[in-house]
């Protein structure tokens, strides 16, 4: 499966609740979306996590591009200082002590200062 795990560093706590909203609507699309197959995340203050895995990279690379994820990508700017994703293979999800390691260590990193 393809694993993709994205860190997100908010401007502010306050903009918890927009990534929270969000967040709400990019997980009822990720129900009804191709090869979808598990959804974590996790977080406090402005620290942030997200991880997905998936059937293929194919999978992935369409439901990023489209919907309310694409819209939510517009606003990354805005809500954050910096965004980290890292997308591997693997054949089970990771814990969050090894995901967040490895999205610090090998994530493409998108400044937003």
């Amino acid at each position: 499966m393809v694993i993709t795990v994205t860190y997100i560093k908010l401007r502010s706590p306050w903009k918890f609740f927009r990534l929270s909203l969000f967040g709400f609507k990019v997980q009822k699309q990720l129900k009804s979306e191709k090869g979808f197959i598990k959804l974590k995340n996790t977080g406090f203050g402005k620290d942030h996590y997200t991880l997905t895995a998936w059937e293929s990279e194919g999978d992935l690379k369409r439901f990023s591009k489209s919907g309310e994820h694409a819209i939510a990508m517009r606003s990354s700017k805005e809500l954050s200082t910096e965004i980290r994703i890292y997308t591997y293979n693997a054949d089970s999800l990771p814990g969050w002590k090894d995901a967040k390691h490895l999205v610090f260590k090998h994530g493409k990193i998108l400044n937003f200062s």
